[in-house]
């Protein structure tokens, strides 16, 4: 009976990151976009106008600051543009 069971087990187990590692595949091949002004400061993905690294971002909701989000998110997000602000 416990040999069963850890069969159970660990078909469960398989299962279960096999949904993990497809749903991660099916996100890596979605449409990303750049979203301004609504990082938090040291947060945002890739340089800004004036600096030239990721993390450089010095406030919060700075307007040349982005992040990479999901196509059509950025719209959705109070703040959010997909064009730098002025």
């Amino acid at each position: 009976m416990k040999n069963i069971d850890n069969v159970v087990k660990v078909a469960i187990a398989s299962v279960l990151v096999l949904t993990a590692a497809s749903s991660q595949a099916a996100t890596s091949q979605q449409k990303m976009e750049k979203c301004y002004g609504i990082v938090k400061a040291g947060l945002n993905d890739c340089q800004t106008a004036t600096q030239a690294c990721a993390g450089s971002a010095t406030k919060d909701s700075q307007p040349d600051a982005f992040i990479f989000l999901p196509k059509g998110v950025c719209e959705k997000i109070v703040g959010g543009s997909l064009k730098i602000k002025d």
